[in-house]
């Protein structure tokens, strides 16, 4: 799914949500320098696997805090990780590096990829492009755990 498919996805499911059109944007700086409401909402996307690439992990975080692999290792019980491919980022999300998403998970047939978000954004809402970096949705955490649940994706939130 991409940004047509998943706004009709989000509209067809009742999941309020609000869009913002920009610029193509590949990096945290890039986001902020749109001045999009509620910027502390904001949220970067890591996709991780683990030394045996049999794992593979998204990691949701406030896009202005500090992230550490070994501390999310430890935290998250897992085998050592790195980031993964860009090959890997097309095979599982089906999206490339710059529009990295939580939505991306609606694009993993296999199911593979575990999901896991900052605390930070417990009862709050997110601003997450809809697979596509020419746009940010925000949209309650609450609805997109359950987009990733019902899709059958492991998700939960872990403090980073």
């Amino acid at each position: 799914m991409y940004k047509e498919e998943i706004i009709n996805y989000l509209d067809k499911n009742n999941i309020e949500y609000d869009i913002f059109n920009h610029p193509p944007a590949y990096t945290v700086e890039d986001i902020l320098s749109f001045n999009l409401p509620n910027k502390e909402l904001g949220a970067k996307n890591l996709f991780l696997r683990d030394d045996k690439k049999k794992n593979y992990y998204l990691v949701v975080v406030q896009e202005e805090k500090p992230f550490n692999v070994k501390n999310f290792q430890e935290k998250a019980n897992t085998r050592r990780l790195s980031f993964a491919s860009d090959n890997d980022l097309n095979k599982y999300l089906k999206v490339t590096s710059g529009a990295v998403s939580p939505f991306g998970i609606l694009n993993d047939d296999e199911k593979m990829v575990k999901v896991y978000i900052d605390n930070y954004f417990k009862d709050k809402s997110i601003w997450i492009h809809p697979n596509d970096n020419t746009a940010s949705i925000l949209i309650d955490i609450n609805d997109l755990i359950k987009i990733i649940e019902e899709h059958g994706n492991f998700v939960e939130f872990i403090e980073i």
